[in-house]
């Protein structure tokens, strides 16, 4: 395994088990393991389909707070992986447009 999938996974296993620590720097742990997997695991061939996919998860994590008894720790737990996955998006977003200054 590379050190990006293994930093991918490493995220997501984090933003779960974060839904149920209450740790001030916890989002800004996620923040730079996103970061690490934007920077290692998106070349630039897959960047548009991991920005559309990161666009819509964010646009639809944030439904889910409403759901009775889960609701709560589904929410925590999206929101993490909001985290996670907005700093891997901003990342790539910022390479991708070098990339098209570069042209």
């Amino acid at each position: 395994m590379k050190i990006g999938s293994i930093a991918f996974l490493v995220g997501l296993v984090l933003a779960v088990v974060g839904a149920f620590v209450n740790v001030e720097w916890f989002p800004m742990l996620l923040a730079v393991l996103g970061l690490v997997v934007g920077f290692l695991n998106v070349s630039g061939g897959e960047s548009r389909r991991f920005l559309i996919a990161a666009i819509a998860f964010m646009m639809s994590a944030y439904s889910l707070d409403s759901l009775p008894m889960v609701g709560e720790h589904i929410g925590n737990i999206m929101h993490n992986i909001g985290y996670f996955v907005g700093a891997a998006a901003l990342l790539v977003a910022v390479m991708a447009l070098f990339d098209m200054s570069k042209d």
